[in-house]
């Protein structure tokens, strides 16, 4: 098994997993479009040379956002997408990302047991965030730590980040939407 950062040539086999795995999923397009951006973290999670998941996480400041993860349905219940999610955190951690959030349906127990063993918590909820099928979105917070007073803070760190939420990247157009399923 191997993570390892995503590929143009990888985008084909990104989509299939993503089809499989979600009802609304990512467009091929939005995907690609998070190849060349520095602050986000695609990774992908291959056996034996086959993507058989990948893992979004973007990052502004100190904050980050575990945009999305996907496992194939044929692939899963065997660790892989604790891994994935792992991984992401241990990079954002190295990169100065302090808080991680993420939206998930309450209905993805499987998902939600695995983001409340790594410590994960709710601390909110987005109505009919979802479509296909509506469902509201529990909203999960981790915090990594605490920036030491005397580090350097990260390049993209904006002064006071700790006190906003994290950014809406419907106004940043290097970003797709924070969930483009809806």
């Amino acid at each position: 098994m191997l993570i390892r950062p995503a590929r143009t040539e990888d985008l084909p086999r990104i989509a299939e997993v993503e089809e499989a795995a979600f009802s609304t999923p990512w467009s091929l397009h939005s995907f690609r479009a998070l190849l060349p951006v520095d602050r986000v973290l695609f990774r992908v999670l291959e056996v034996e040379g086959v993507v058989l998941g990948h893992g979004v996480l973007w990052r502004v400041g100190d904050e980050g956002e575990v945009a999305n993860i996907a496992v194939h349905p044929l692939a899963r219940r065997r660790g892989f997408g604790s891994r994935l999610l792992e991984h992401l955190l241990g990079e954002a951690a190295a990169a100065g990302v302090h808080r991680v959030f993420l939206d998930v349906r309450p209905s993805n127990l499987a998902a939600i047991r695995i983001y409340r063993r790594r410590g994960f918590r709710p601390v909110g909820r987005r109505t009919n965030y979802y479509r296909e099928p509506v469902e509201d979105a529990l909203v999960l917070r981790l915090d990594l730590g605490e920036p030491d007073a005397d580090a350097e803070p990260a390049a993209d760190a904006e002064p006071d980040a700790d006190a906003e939420p994290p950014a809406d990247t419907d106004t940043d157009p290097t970003l797709p939407s924070p969930n483009p399923r809806i």
